[in-house]
């Protein structure tokens, strides 16, 4: 479901946004899929005798209304962090739900710009994600960190492991 479209200031878009909410929607069609694309983690959940809710929106990501999106939040002490719950977010292919996102942290808008037919997806305010090859793929650049590779490599000789990419 969405709210209101809002214009915000000041932060990564300056367009129109959808802001996408997450509601305790027990006993519906989308909770039940819901419920079943995230058994693990609720019964996760259960073996440390928590009492999770699951949180659920829907929207459509393309513009002619089709390729709905289920977006699922399931809060449990066990199953959320410092950063809070973590949310995935699934497309109806061929009948059945598939993750195309999966476990981001805070709020979810859709933006007017679109990659590959599909809305883009900013979370929390600033990180932007877009369709690409069947999936959303995030488009903050990671900061290079000096000697990583070879600390990597290094470890992973010493503990008798082929580097990735050399196998």
């Amino acid at each position: 479901m969405l709210g209101a479209p809002q214009t915000r200031q000041g932060s990564f878009t300056h367009g129109r946004t959808d802001p996408v909410a997450l509601t305790d929607q027990r006993g519906s069609a989308l909770d039940s899929a819901a419920r079943e694309l995230n058994a693990d983690d609720l019964a996760a959940a259960a073996r440390h005798n928590d009492k999770p809710l699951v949180l659920v929106g829907s929207a459509p990501l393309s513009a002619n209304g089709a390729n709905m999106a289920l977006f699922v939040q399931v809060q449990a002490a066990s199953l959320c962090g410092s950063a809070g719950c973590s949310t995935d977010v699934y497309v109806k292919r061929n009948g059945a739900w598939t993750k195309v996102l999966d476990s981001v942290s805070g709020p979810i808008e859709l933006l007017p710009t679109t990659h590959g037919g599909l809305r883009d997806i900013l979370v929390d305010g600033s990180d932007r994600w877009v369709w690409k090859n069947n999936t959303y793929m995030d488009t903050l650049a990671a900061p290079d960190v000096p000697g990583l590779k070879a600390s990597v490599e290094e470890h992973q000789a010493h503990m008798g492991q082929q580097p990735a990419g050399r196998l």
